[in-house]
């Protein structure tokens, strides 16, 4: 800026060096220039004001859109400062509880002026006119994506308008209405949106996911009152299957077994700690012949029978894993050692075999008071 004035001060001074208003001139522009700098900050600290979301008491979602139109009203042509208001709403999203409402984000691309940000020609296509708003509201998109929020039509419209055809913005935004669509419905888990509150009812999606390995795991759901020794009185989500009773009964009694956990399932925004009940391996005979040596290949063309293999082996299920045998699954509604305790108590009666095996209890961690945890930002 001063540079600017400084260069115009000495092209003054060139036209004309003889001339009484040449200093004149010359202090009239410097003063101009100074006041429009001075009054540049001013309006930068007015329109822009730190802290416009951090300051609100009531934080919903009213008292977030309200807050979105008073920034539009105070400069309803020019709208300056609107890439840092931006971002401020983007980085408060989630303590307003707004970050999955598609009507929010639209709010906040309309705080844009409309058609000043279109490129005129190739040049400015390519190297992304305005780049600052571009990447402000691609950002915008990324979160979008991040918290699972599926644009429509009219954000391309919008777009459109404010940035053009050639926006990257808009080019944003037909991948991600090409892709989301795909991955909306892809899982064979499918999840409500947003996820139950009830401990229980995400308990029973977490232990159904996990047990739909096998087609004749049956989900089942215990009470500790059940049980008359039982301290921790809750429920028990427990998923068991025909062949994990019968890998159980062919289980040698002086082998433990042991209960493992927690381990965290997601559903969506929120996890499960879920528990198993695992047995050791069973030996695996391992078959040392190479298929692909062709150095003792035998013709059997001349009335040779070909080679048949007389070693013969069963094979393992699934629940059959190198670092054990998974002989059940359950989750607890407090995940303490008594409740686990009941969920044995409660296998006994299917499984009878059960009461005569020796059970450790390998807790990875110290049990906590609640299963479902909700998902925080680091």
């Amino acid at each position: 800026m001063f540079h600017k004035m400084w260069r115009s001060y000495f092209t003054i001074l060139h036209k004309d060096r003889n001339s009484s208003k040449c200093v004149r001139n010359c202090i009239k522009h410097i003063n101009t220039s100074v006041v429009c700098l001075s009054n540049g900050k001013k309006e930068a600290k007015e329109v822009a004001p730190k802290g416009l979301f951090e300051n609100l008491q009531n934080k919903n979602r009213d008292t977030y859109i309200e807050t979105i139109k008073i920034f539009v009203n105070r400069d309803a042509i020019y709208r300056r400062g609107h890439v840092d208001f931006i971002y401020s709403a983007l980085k408060n999203m989630e303590e307003f509880g707004v970050q999955k409402d598609l009507k929010v984000y639209k709010a906040l691309i309309d705080v844009l002026p409309k058609g000043k940000f279109i490129p005129q020609n190739i040049i400015q296509a390519e190297f992304m006119h305005y780049p600052k708003q571009q990447q402000c509201i691609i950002d915008l998109l990324e979160q979008m994506e991040d918290n699972g929020v599926m644009p429509d039509y009219e954000m391309e419209d919008m777009l459109l308008n404010i940035f053009g055809k050639k926006g990257f913005p808009l080019r944003k935004f037909w991948r991600m209405m090409y892709w989301m669509p795909k991955f909306k419905n892809l899982s064979p888990w499918p999840v409500p949106n947003p996820p139950p509150d009830d401990m229980l009812d995400l308990a029973k999606l977490a232990i159904d996911r996990i047990s739909s390995i096998d087609a004749q795991s049956k989900t089942t759901i215990y009470h500790a009152n059940d049980i008359t020794d039982s301290i921790d009185h809750t429920w028990i989500v427990s998923a068991q299957s025909t062949k994990q009773k019968m890998l159980l009964q062919e289980y040698n009694e002086k082998d433990p077994v042991y209960v493992e956990g927690g381990f965290k399932v997601w559903l969506r925004s929120k996890s499960v700690n879920y528990f198993v009940l695992r047995g050791k391996p069973k030996p695996i005979k391992e078959d040392n012949e190479d298929n692909d040596n062709v150095s003792g290949l035998e013709v059997p063309y001349f009335g040779l029978k070909p080679p048949v293999k007389k070693s013969l082996s069963l094979n393992t299920s699934q629940h059959e894993q190198e670092d054990g045998i998974i002989f059940s699954v359950c989750a607890t509604g407090t995940s303490s050692k008594d409740s686990l305790l009941s969920w044995i108590r409660h296998l006994e009666k299917d499984n009878p075999k059960l009461a005569t095996i020796p059970i450790v209890f390998t807790l990875k961690q110290m049990p906590g008071d609640v299963t479902v945890t909700e998902e925080t930002d680091s």
